[in-house]
């Protein structure tokens, strides 16, 4: 489904937002987002091209993981902004390492919630993009509509 959607139509259809984004192929695969309301991290391994739906791992994040992963976003925000504008380079982004201490220190401390654990519900995520900025303080324009996915639809890491 392409196109954007206003906020509050997002909301009213039952779409929730995703407030951090850590990885991307051809969608959010991995982040933090909401679900049922309260704050989730995803983890997805479909990558299946122009999927409307994929399926995704969820488990709950601590109001304290979530207080680092907004910190960790709000540097990554400000990196773009700058990014964007050719104000910084790709060398500087600072989820190279080395580039900024405050970061790498809150990937050492958020690597253990990102870990996907044997307790994760594994719901199917369709997808809608509002029409605000790609990347900002409070997340990115992505939101989810969650659903139950098949209880085996994807393997947890470390199955295979």
């Amino acid at each position: 489904m392409t196109g954007t959607w206003d906020e509050a139509r997002l909301i009213a259809d039952g779409f929730e937002r995703v407030h951090v984004e850590h990885e991307w192929y051809s969608g959010p695969r991995a982040g933090a987002a909401g679900v049922d309301g309260e704050p989730h991290y995803f983890r997805s391994d479909d990558f299946g091209e122009g999927d409307e739906v994929d399926a995704y791992w969820v488990w709950p994040a601590s109001g304290a993981a979530m207080a680092l992963e907004r910190e960790q976003w709000a540097i990554f925000v400000r990196w773009n902004a700058r990014y964007e504008v050719g104000a910084a380079d790709g060398g500087s982004h600072p989820g190279s390492g080395g580039v900024d201490g405050r970061y790498d220190e809150l990937e050492r401390l958020l690597a253990p919630h990102r870990q996907t654990p044997s307790g994760a519900r594994c719901l199917l995520g369709e997808l809608r993009f509002d029409d605000g900025a790609r990347y900002r303080p409070d997340g990115t324009d992505c939101w989810f509509r969650w659903r139950p996915g098949p209880v085996h639809a994807v393997e947890l890491p470390g199955e295979r």
